[in-house]
């Protein structure tokens, strides 16, 4: 099967210092510049999870996420990893260290309008050795939730005018797959 416009050539049309805007052939689209990638943490155990709320610009609201953050965005960062990403941000974001961490794999956000990929690391035998809270600048709060009541947990957030990232639907799917 071949797409519409696959072999068009591609066209930066703007860069910022994070994003990269393009085009190809009738596509637009976005990046991150200089192939800056995500580390995504689901840290679960002992049928708990944990998420962070934070204020995000492009929403202009609060939002419900997993912890995570940027691979290689710092300066000297180039030897950066995904997993030496996560176990940063986790402890950053939560105040929580791991034991046990698993990569479950490469996912994309929103492939038709981003191009930008994350990593998805499963953390378990937490420890809380930190405030969290994030960095400079960042203030982050720090939830840790039931799954058994996480539908619920996502009804009263968004009654709270509370975004809901997407990646909550890695915690809801068995309350929305049911029996299937």
């Amino acid at each position: 099967m071949t797409a519409p416009d696959f072999d068009a050539l591609e066209e930066v049309t703007w860069q910022g210092e994070w994003i990269t805007a393009k085009k190809r052939g009738r596509w637009e689209y976005c990046s991150r510049a200089h192939n800056i990638r995500a580390a995504v943490i689901l840290a679960v155990e002992n049928g708990e999870i944990i998420l962070v709320e934070q204020y995000r610009v492009p929403l202009g609201q609060q939002s419900l996420e997993l912890p995570a953050g940027l691979i290689g965005d710092d300066d000297g960062g180039e030897d950066d990893d995904p997993l030496s990403a996560a176990k940063r941000e986790l402890l950053e974001e939560t105040g929580y260290e791991a034991e046990h961490w698993e990569e479950i794999g490469e996912f994309f956000s929103s492939p038709g309008m981003v191009s930008e990929s994350f990593t998805l690391l499963k953390a378990t035998g937490l420890r809380k050795t930190g405030p969290g809270g994030g960095v400079g600048g960042e203030d982050i709060a720090v939830h840790r939730v039931k799954l058994s009541e996480f539908p619920q947990v996502l009804k009263d957030f968004r009654r709270g005018d509370v975004a809901i990232d997407t990646r909550m639907l890695l915690a809801l799917g068995p309350h929305l797959l049911g029996d299937l």
